[in-house]
């Protein structure tokens, strides 16, 4: 039987003990090397098995060791140890009867990992010796970019590329991690931390989705989305149908939400009337809720129908200066 050598790869995300039966079989039955000491090699000798560290040739160490006792495991360092894998398999393919290669995953990343990175890199960038630029910003001062992230992100929907999304989205998520980073930095009493941002998120979620993590029936979308709001209600102790509504919005998104929430229970207040006003910018402004009112009785969006309008006149803009 030829020799084996075993590269165990595990997840730099996780506790370093948390392996795979078959990887803690491995580590303690066969010689065990790795290019560095680390939380993985302190577990593993912790359970009794012997390890290694190689300074220099460690595929000639490998083949060694597997020469000797048949089997050798090398533990992979955070980033898989990618360079000694090839170098192990150019070796083994010319000289095939020196020892099998196997490749071994003790752990694996869950989804949402990548999230820690996120998470690690913003503290870096944001702690003494980082990015003096994130280390002298506020929550006012990222406010503006915030809601361009959030336009981009916008304007990546309406065009249909869910690879620009991807990427606005990303840009984000910056936006988030780097406001959680710098309210660590809040006084005493005051400070929060990503994982208060996660954890807020995961509670409401389960409680406002009863018939997923509870006994509640599904019923229909719209038995759902009435449940919704009966919970949020319940919740968030509002003294008017319009609190929580985001007053920075654009102010046509603003009118048509304030109006949708009038309307969602039956109040039925009149928009005041153009002609009624003397100041002109009042006027206007009065035009243009009336006409936001209509395009709400109509079905339709007045946000979405005027920036569609818009972006036409932006083409014809474009046509006219090329001819």
């Amino acid at each position: 039987m030829s020799a084996r050598i075993v590269l165990l790869v595990t997840s730099p995300r996780l506790p370093a003990g948390l392996l795979t039966a078959a990887a803690w079989d491995a580590v303690r039955r066969h010689p065990v090397l790795a290019g560095a000491e680390s939380e993985l090699t302190t577990a593993v000798r912790a359970v009794g098995a012997e390890v290694t560290v190689v300074d220099g040739r460690a595929t000639q160490a490998l083949l060694d060791a597997a020469a000797a006792h048949g089997v050798a495991v090398w533990l992979a360092g955070p980033a898989g140890d990618e360079s000694l894998a090839r170098e192990l398999g150019l070796r083994l393919a010319r000289e095939p009867g020196l020892a099998e290669l196997e490749l071994m995953y003790g752990s694996w990343d869950p989804p949402g990992a990548r999230l820690l990175d996120a998470v690690a890199v913003m503290d870096r960038l944001a702690s003494p010796g980082g990015d003096p630029w994130k280390r002298a910003q506020t929550h006012r001062s990222l406010a503006g970019f915030l809601l361009e992230e959030c336009y981009e992100a916008y304007d990546a929907i309406s065009a249909g590329d869910t690879d620009a999304l991807r990427e606005e989205l990303g840009d984000v998520l910056l936006q988030v991690v780097l406001h959680a980073r710098l309210a660590e930095e809040l006084p005493e009493g005051q400070r929060w931390t990503v994982d208060d941002v996660a954890g807020g998120l995961v509670d409401k979620m389960v409680r406002r989705n009863p018939h997923v993590f509870a006994d509640a029936e599904a019923g229909t979308l719209e038995e759902i989305e009435a449940s919704w709001e009966r919970i949020k209600r319940a919740e968030k102790a509002r003294d008017s149908v319009l609190d929580g509504i985001a007053l920075s919005q654009p102010a046509l998104a603003l009118a048509a939400k304030i109006l949708e929430r009038a309307g969602r229970v039956g109040l039925a207040v009149p928009p005041p009337l153009a002609d009624s006003q003397v100041d002109p910018a009042a006027r206007l402004g009065a035009s243009l809720l009336a006409t936001v009112a209509a395009a709400r009785g109509a079905g339709l969006d007045p946000e979405a129908a005027l920036r569609r309008a818009a972006l036409a006149y932006a083409d014809a803009v474009r046509a006219a200066e090329k001819a």
